[in-house]
């Protein structure tokens, strides 16, 4: 009898452990996969930042002194280009062509992550003066009127509103005469020229549609659009 009782004692333990494992074992894998989860988000934001800081600096260096520049919609006028007035302009890194050195130079720095659904796009901002109908652009900001004019990409400040900004980031809206600064551009890549420089910035907008670790499960949402926005102050190349 008493073999038979410590018997049942036994079975009704492990049946216990069973439902008590069963309870909790869900949560435990929940709250494992949220940890991992968010982890992996964090490395992918700062792997994005460390890619948009790469393209930005490329973009920075590589200004309208570089030989091979990388640039905007508006060129720079012919009394800052290199040779001055009636110098030729290469428009070598270009937005028509979807600036493929910065690109490559930014998605060198991503690990961990498909570089190629990485997408970048990028605006250049600068002095303009109001004053003139079109107002002009690259000018300096001693000059009267002048009025620092924040860029845009698609029509958004990716500085002020980065969350209005689609994914994959949209192409830049072109000057209407590769001039004046009534696209999304505010200014040449010009970084130097007549012995002054110029305050002249470029901002690198990247993202990257992420799809989590089960995705769809519980509050883990399907696909979340990971943005990244840098800004430089151009630089001269000599």
């Amino acid at each position: 009898m008493r073999l038979t009782f410590l018997a049942r004692l036994h079975r009704q333990g492990r049946g216990q452990a069973l439902v008590e494992f069963a309870l909790v074992f869900p949560l435990f894998l929940l709250l494992l996969m949220t940890i991992i989860t968010f982890g992996l988000y964090v490395f992918y934001n700062q792997q994005l930042q460390n890619a948009a800081r790469e393209g930005a600096r490329f973009a920075a260096v590589h200004s309208s002194t570089a030989q091979c520049p990388t640039v905007s919609w508006i060129d720079p006028p012919g009394s800052l280009r290199p040779g001055g007035l009636g110098g030729s302009y290469y428009r070598c890194d270009a937005p028509e062509g979807g600036w493929p050195d910065m690109k490559i130079a930014a998605r060198s720095k991503i690990w961990g992550m498909a570089s190629n659904q990485v997408s970048l796009s990028a605006c250049w901002s600068g002095y303009i003066d109001p004053t003139t109908s079109p107002p002009n652009a690259d000018v300096m900001s001693t000059a009267p009127g002048a009025t620092f004019a924040d860029c845009t990409i698609a029509g958004v400040n990716p500085r002020t509103e980065p969350g209005g900004l689609s994914c994959p980031a949209p192409p830049t809206i072109p000057s209407s005469d590769g001039v004046h600064p009534d696209g999304d551009d505010k200014a040449s890549n010009t970084a130097y020229g007549n012995t002054t420089h110029y305050p002249t910035t470029v901002t690198v907008y990247m993202c990257f549609n992420w799809t989590p670790p089960m995705s769809g499960f519980v509050f883990i949402p399907n696909q979340i659009p990971l943005r990244a926005v840098i800004t430089e102050a151009l630089q001269r190349q000599q």
